[in-house]
């Protein structure tokens, strides 16, 4: 692939401008794609400020990139000038450490998290991954406490907790995060599955759609709407109803901390989600409606359409 002068200038002054430069798809408050979001992420972990180019605006960086580092994929991370790799190698890096020291940054603390595995999500795990021989079951917790379980192949540099006769595996950032966690197997009207609670934990209330109108009718509740645009199409949201989609996640946070939220979605599943998020930021007065948008057609509206 061959790269003009006039392009070639352009990466060279940008490389110049900023000491680290991430060529990525979308930005880093908004990134486009999962490799762009993965690397975005680890790197919000150690670095407060770094330079994103987003490709998709600027089809002549996004070919050109490629040229000139010789590296076909996007993201690209460079420091001080250096192609350091994709999103995979971004990855190795941090949980190795290599990242933090070539941003100057002091290793990670490599400590096992001491976490609790009921007797019931234990059983649960261990079903679920019967069949996983040669895979390890890795948890990912991000700043808001937003949570995910993979079953991956275990990595030279994870950090290994061991409970209840299993061992879960953590990059250094989400086993700070860990600490005190307590991993269970929950069931709820919307079904089961593995729930985390943090030590000092919020709790998140139900609250029936009843609960909801008459909180509503008594303006003393502020209700948002978690849906994305393709269900609010399907079901319009509540008259009272801010959206979260509209809105945004800072607005909605920067709300006094004692503010009384309920979160709704369309069966009850992604509100509480977003409610538990809501609480791993300070927020104490928080609800979540159980059978969501889908209960509220049911039980209060039969004009709503169900969808």
């Amino acid at each position: 692939m061959s790269l003009d002068a006039a392009t070639r200038e352009r990466i060279e002054t940008l490389l110049k401008d900023h000491r680290v430069v991430l060529f990525m798809k979308g930005n880093r408050q908004q990134p486009m794609c999962g490799f762009s979001a993965a690397a975005t992420n680890t790197l919000n972990e150690l670095l407060p400020e770094y330079h994103t180019v987003n490709v998709l605006d600027d089809p002549e960086i996004r070919e050109g990139i490629k040229a000139y580092g010789e590296w076909p994929t996007i993201p690209q991370l460079y420091v001080e000038g250096e192609l350091v790799g994709g999103a995979d190698i971004i990855r190795q890096m941090y949980g190795s450490g290599e990242l933090h020291a070539l941003f100057g940054i002091a290793a990670p603390d490599r400590t096992p998290p001491e976490i609790t595995v009921t007797d019931a999500a234990a059983e649960a795990i261990r079903q679920g991954t019967a069949g996983a021989q040669g895979m390890a079951l890795h948890l990912e917790i991000g700043p808001d406490h937003s949570a995910g379980f993979q079953l991956a192949p275990a990595g030279e540099h994870d950090i290994v907790a061991a409970a209840n006769g299993l061992e879960i595996h953590f990059d250094p950032a989400s086993a700070q995060r860990a600490k005190g966690v307590v991993i269970d197997w929950v069931s709820t009207v919307q079904g089961e599955g593995l729930s985390l609670k943090f030590p000092g934990a919020v709790e998140i209330k139900s609250l029936s759609v009843q609960q909801l109108q008459q909180r509503l009718a008594a303006n003393d509740i502020t209700l948002v709407d978690v849906r994305p645009a393709a269900g609010r199409a399907m079901a319009a949201p509540l008259a009272q109803a801010r959206v979260l989609e509209e809105e945004g996640y800072e607005n909605l946070a920067s709300l006094p901390k004692d503010t009384a939220l309920a979160f709704i979605c369309h069966h009850g599943m992604s509100s509480r989600a977003m409610a538990e998020r809501f609480a791993a930021h300070g927020f104490s007065n928080l609800h979540n409606v159980e059978g969501g948008m889908d209960a509220w057609a049911s039980e209060i509206d039969p004009g709503m359409p169900c969808y």
